[in-house]
């Protein structure tokens, strides 16, 4: 009963996601230290983002919950299903909020006093479909926070340097968001719900969603240039690059079968590849 509990949670929150944002914050972490920091910090960095992630989605799902049920693409979820309890949801989204507070905490001062920010960050996203396109760089903002996190954690200051990785990620989530919310142009136009694939036609934001993702990948460079990084980091970069391209290949106005591919896939590459090469580069 509890493993099945469990796994209810798990594909509630989509918890594997956590891929996209998580990576970024290690690089964080790396780009503050000056290397690899300490056991301490790579904990907390963890719990908080994991907390973070976790309540963004439960809190997401339950305000969404009846658009989930009317939605084609998302009625066979947990919560519309009634496989699980709003009230459970709730008890989710308030713990993950507590453990992301605790691990602020933990970390310094200045990332405790910062916590309410992002809570009220990751409550007030779910809202922004219902009255603004831009809502897909809000979730940009949101998961940018991520590198700054990360250096905040080990530094305890604010330092332009973290502000290049948070543009490569806001620029490069925006992009992809746009992508996604292309499965839900007719659903959305039918509820007043608001995106710019609704707002602009696909075309259009698919175009769009082009130029941010080489915006992404400059700003990637850029970072490199002016940490500096090294051999290993620009290696990522190019491999970030070729992802992005392959992303959009597979995607078009004329045919997207393969919007989830371009989604999940390519995506979380992007976050990996990038860490991974940024702490060969420490590592070297």
């Amino acid at each position: 009963m509890v493993l099945e509990r469990l796994k209810l949670l798990i594909e509630l929150v989509r918890f594997e996601h956590t891929l996209f944002a998580l990576p970024f914050a290690y690089v964080g972490i790396m780009l503050g230290a000056g290397g690899i920091s300490t056991g301490k910090v790579w904990f907390w960095v963890t719990a908080a983002m994991a907390g973070a992630r976790t309540a963004a989605m439960a809190l997401n799902r339950l305000i969404d919950r009846d658009f989930d049920a009317e939605n084609p693409r998302t009625r066979n979820r947990p919560l519309p299903q009634g496989r699980i309890s709003s009230a459970r949801v709730l008890i989710l989204s308030i713990g993950s909020l507590i453990l992301l507070i605790i691990a602020s905490w933990q970390l310094n001062p200045l990332c405790l006093a910062l916590s309410p920010v992002a809570v009220l960050l990751l409550a007030a996203y779910s809202y922004t479909k219902r009255f603004t396109w831009g809502s897909h760089f809000v979730l940009g903002f949101v998961l940018a926070s991520a590198p700054v996190g990360g250096w905040l954690a080990v530094t305890g200051a604010f330092s332009w340097q973290p502000l290049l990785a948070a543009t490569a990620v806001l620029l490069w989530v925006s992009g992809f968001d746009i992508i996604y919310a292309t499965m839900d142009v007719e659903f959305d136009r039918a509820r007043g719900l608001f995106s710019i694939p609704q707002t602009f036609g696909v075309s259009l934001s698919l175009a769009l969603s082009g130029w941010l993702h080489a915006g992404a990948f400059l700003a990637f460079g850029a970072l490199g240039l002016a940490y500096p990084l090294g051999l290993y980091y620009f290696i990522g970069v190019c491999l970030i690059g070729a992802l992005l391209i392959y992303e959009h290949s597979i995607v078009s106005e004329k045919d997207l079968t393969r919007v989830n591919e371009a989604f999940f896939f390519a995506n979380a590459a992007v976050s990996l590849i990038l860490f991974s090469c940024t702490l060969a580069d420490f590592l070297a």
